[in-house]
């Protein structure tokens, strides 16, 4: 057998997650796919994938083999778009993990703006808010909000996204407008689940004085657009992403609260393996955030 198609074969597998599906974009039987698996483990010595009638999981063995052969790969594509004269020209599929709340009108006006630009590039989104693991599911680029990006990752930072705290007109209508921070242990807070257990920390923006907020929660959720909604139902008071509820603020359907006070800021970065090789279309979207958010 080829040993380098019995890579493509291979690669296609862990991007579709499936033989079935990987056989039928290679044009070949189930049964021959197979066949190139067993062929590379056999060469290899090691298996390189977990396979039961639902799942296919990557071994320990099958993510290095991945992430080495995914160089090996791009550098046969790099010489071919060499020959073609096209190394530079960003092109192709480029499959793209983000959070779930990036599905708001700033995320999706950028990557319109990437469209017009670079209509050669076909972006395959993917928005959840699980932290998937890039080789295992295929994955070209992350767009993360990360302080720790994990070490066998590359973390681009891109820009930073600032957290307001929000309410709707009719809650505060309701229950009055607080006027100092430690006012919101006594109003219905509606938190994520994963701050569940630890206060809210504000800070002075000029006196940098730090003051911890033990709110009572009145609902929380996993989901960050869920959370908005619920304050934008006059549940209670939230903290959002700023991209996520902008047009809210400007239309008047929510309102920030103490515009004196941080609440928190997380860096945006661009996550991806470490490899020596990027190809153009990556690169390129890389490029355009940080231009985007400079």
């Amino acid at each position: 057998m080829d040993t380098l198609t019995s890579i493509q074969v291979f690669h296609q597998i862990v991007a579709q997650g499936s033989f079935t599906k990987a056989s039928d974009s290679l044009d070949m039987s189930v049964a021959m796919a197979s066949k190139h698996i067993m062929y590379l483990e056999k060469q290899l010595g090691a298996k390189l994938l977990h396979r039961n009638s639902r799942n296919i999981h990557l071994t320990q063995a099958g993510q290095e083999y991945y992430r080495q052969s995914l160089y090996a790969l791009e550098v046969l594509n790099h010489a071919k778009l060499t020959a073609m004269g096209a190394t530079d020209k960003p092109q192709g599929v480029l499959k793209i993990t983000m959070p779930r709340w990036f599905a708001n009108p700033k995320v999706s006006g950028y990557l319109a703006q990437f469209r017009e630009r670079y209509p050669d590039v076909v972006l395959n989104l993917s928005l959840s808010n699980q932290l998937v693991d890039l080789v295992a599911d295929g994955f070209d680029l992350a767009l993360r909000l990360t302080h720790d990006p994990k070490p066998s990752l590359i973390a681009r930072p891109l820009g930073v996204v600032d957290f307001y705290l929000v309410a709707s007109p009719s809650y505060l209508a309701k229950h009055g407008i607080p006027t100092h921070p430690k006012e919101l242990e006594h109003h219905h807070i509606i938190l994520p689940t994963y701050n569940k257990s630890h206060p809210i920390d504000i800070t002075h923006r000029i006196s940098k004085e730090r003051m911890p907020i033990y709110p009572k929660t009145a609902m929380m959720s996993d989901d960050t657009p869920m959370n908005a909604e619920l304050v934008r139902q006059g549940v209670g008071i939230g903290y959002a992403p700023s991209w996520l509820v902008e047009q809210d603020l400007a239309n008047g359907n929510l309102v920030q609260l103490f515009t004196d006070y941080e609440i928190f800021s997380v860096q945006l970065c661009a996550v991806y393996t470490d490899r020596a090789f990027l190809r153009a279309n990556v690169r390129a979207f890389i490029d355009f955030w940080v231009e985007q958010l400079s």
